[in-house]
């Protein structure tokens, strides 16, 4: 089972247990379930925002002609530049003013300083970037707000660090518009939320379109429960991965699916790798001439897109209709995109584009389900139909498809088809913003872990965090966590005070939990019950394991049980305690034991309450302080310390029924054969 169980009950039998280790606790995917209420009775009527049948209207228009000419994402926050010599210059109305070389400077300082833990440097170069603020420079009035909400070389000020994201948003610093929207989006302020979000999200999709990249993400958790998710970094390490050169042998020696692998992992940039266009249309070309079909297709999208090579309709066409001719339905899905457009073909036929996005719906290709979706909703060669618009819309955004995501949110913003829902609209719009450029940092952050960086990495992971990302959240509080003897924590002067960092990691697993990370739900429950960098606090602690348990954790039910057994935080009840135990094994098989040598605690305390034996239980650990000590030093989780100390439960019990049975048969010794009745 994941997470720490309650170490009041004390380990023995260390040995037998060893093996049984935490499970990793795994944030659930997000599904989109909607039932009948959620639609509108009549969606017929017209509406100010939906698009007009002639298909004129640029807001909703996803088949427009023109993409923008420049890209407006490079906002003057940005740090990419700074961390990637290849990226653009940060655009800014005086590159050379005096505050856009302190805020450069200054932030170039601040990442080197948080590199090598030097706590006089982050200092001075924090000054820097106050200065370039007060000079009214945006991206450092983004830089300086979020060094005021993490508190680091400047006491904690919520309000100040959310007046300065708002300065530095009204001058168009989209980073600051990302932490002002996840602000609103906590205090549940949804009205603000999603007007902002909404824009973050047409910024993102906009930005796939001018740097010919599509909007994918790839988030990596540094941990699996309490310990460092080895298998997931292993497989981020890009080119020095081991199974990265097995595939690249392979390939090498005229493997076909290994070629079309190793053209995805360039081509979307997967698996620590940089994304490279020449590359990945290199080895799908080479995987083409070996009679790879999937390929076809994504050299048709390559020239589509002009992704490393000039854009080509025509070749794209030719590639698109041998993928399609070999049943590759994705590509009857771009195929439907060019006769919409008239791109590569004689002309524009929306009869023969609906036709293919049909064959590629009906092979469950979300790029099919969306396109049939926007057809719908203009009334593009169809009749207009808003209801069956939503359903293909919906079957789309439950494949991960971003523009539908977006377009659903739109439907639930407008009160299009659906009911008006801001709180829906939110949070499909925040799953497509946090696909923008701004999430590139990830990659550094991840990279800089990687290389054993770790004080940049829990820097840029906790730049991420301030913008609302529940995997940089998690992982910069892990970091805080698992590294805390180590000089990368930024306090309020000079480098963190214990108590600094457990309450800066406190406040970033709240907000992962907030957001559905069950196992930070855990550690809040933890942090409360043991009074962690916080006070001791057994109902706040209740109330984080509800939240868990509502997410369907079995840890958190197993706590939840635990605390009603013994009256922490809620009722003594020995009933509601053996109804959470049962709850967690119907919800995971793994708890199965643990929750059976629980139930046998239960029953020592049901026959024996009061008795020598549960004082003794309660007690071992006041009794025998160095072995708990020893324990939680040989062993580094507690759980395995609970589960142990049930043992002892379950020994307990026999040796009690052995000696009740023993006396039975001392009080009515057998008669002797033959004896009269």
């Amino acid at each position: 089972m994941a997470g720490a169980l309650h170490r009041r009950l004390l380990l023995l039998a260390v040995v037998t247990f060893a093996a049984l280790l935490p499970r990793a606790a795994a944030v659930r995917p997000f599904v989109l379930v909607l039932s009948g209420d959620d639609f509108l009775k009549d969606p017929s009527g017209a509406h100010p925002s939906l698009p007009s049948a002639d298909g004129d209207a640029d807001d909703w228009d996803d088949f427009a002609d023109d993409s923008p000419a420049t890209d407006p994402l490079l906002s003057p926050s940005s740090w990419v530049p700074l961390l990637d010599p290849t990226s653009s210059s940060p655009s800014d109305d005086e590159p050379g003013s005096p505050a856009d070389a302190l805020f450069v400077a200054g932030t170039r300082a601040m990442i080197s300083a948080a590199s090598s833990g030097d706590e006089a440097a982050f200092s001075t170069a924090s000054a820097q970037i106050e200065a370039a603020a007060a000079g009214g420079h945006p991206g450092a009035q983004s830089a300086l707000a979020f060094l005021t909400g993490a508190g680091m070389t400047r006491p904690v000020s919520r309000s100040r660090a959310f007046l300065l994201h708002k300065f530095a948003a009204d001058a168009g610093d989209l980073q600051s518009k990302m932490a002002l929207a996840y602000s609103y989006f906590r205090q549940e302020m949804y009205e603000e939320a999603v007007t902002l979000y909404a824009e973050l999200a047409e910024a993102a999709l906009t930005s796939s379109l001018i740097s010919k990249e599509p909007p994918v993400i790839e988030p990596v958790r540094l941990h699996s429960g309490t310990e460092e998710n080895k298998e997931a970094l292993r497989k981020s390490r890009g080119e020095d991965d081991e199974d990265f050169q097995i595939t690249e042998y392979q390939a090498q020696r005229g493997n076909a699916a290994a070629m079309y692998k190793l053209g995805l992992l360039y081509y979307y940039g997967l698996r620590g790798l940089r994304r490279d266009y020449s590359k990945s249309y290199h080895w799908f070309s080479k995987a083409v001439e070996k009679g790879d079909t999937r390929a076809m297709e994504l050299l048709g999208e390559i020239y589509a897109r002009g992704a490393g090579v000039e854009r080509n309709y025509t070749e794209a066409y030719k590639w698109l209709v041998l993928a399609a001719n070999q049943q590759q339905y994705s590509a009857y899905n771009g195929l439907g995109y060019l006769y919409v457009k008239g791109y590569g073909v004689e002309q524009k036929n929306l009869t023969k584009a609906k036709e293919y996005f049909e064959i590629a719906a009906e092979n469950k290709e979300h790029g099919g389900y969306y396109n049939l979706g926007v057809l719908h909703l203009k009334g593009i060669g169809v009749k207009r139909d808003v209801m069956t618009a939503c359903n293909y819309f919906l079957r789309a955004v439950n494949a991960g498809q971003p523009k539908a995501i977006y377009q659903v949110a739109k439907l639930f913003q407008k009160g299009i088809g659906l009911k008006r829902n801001l709180h829906m609209a939110t949070v499909l719009y925040k799953s497509v913003a946090e696909r923008g450029p701004w999430s590139s940092l990830s990659r550094w952050a991840l990279e800089s872990y990687l290389k054993g960086d770790i004080g940049k990495s829990l820097l840029l992971y906790s730049r991420m965090a301030d913008l609302g990302y529940e995997v940089a959240q998690s992982n910069a509080a892990w970091i805080l966590d698992r590294y805390g003897d180590e000089h990368i924590c930024m306090g309020e002067s000079g480098l963190c005070t214990d108590t600094e960092r457990h309450l800066r990691a406190h406040a970033l697993w709240w907000q992962a939990s907030e957001q559905g990370n069950e196992h930070a739900a855990l550690l809040i429950g933890d942090a409360y019950y043991y009074g962690r960098g916080v006070g001791r606090d057994y109902e706040r602690a209740a109330e984080a394991y509800m939240h868990a348990q509502s997410q369907s954790n079995a840890q958190a039910m197993f706590n939840l049980g635990y605390m009603h057994e013994h009256g922490h935080g809620l009722p003594l009840d020995l009933h509601l305690a053996k109804r959470y135990y049962d709850q967690a094994v119907e919800v995971d098989s793994a708890a199965k034991f643990p929750v059976m040598l629980a139930l046998t605690s239960l029953w020592i305390r049901k026959n024996y309450a009061g008795s020598f034996v549960v004082h003794f239980i309660d007690s071992l650990p006041e009794i025998y302080p160095v072995v708990e000590e020893w324990v939680e030093d040989v062993l580094m989780d507690e759980g395995n310390a609970t589960i142990l100390t049930l043992f002892a439960c379950l020994v307990t019990v026999l040796y009690l029924r052995e000696r009740q049975r023993r006396q039975v048969v001392v009080d009515n010794p057998q008669q002797p054969d033959g004896a009269p009745n």
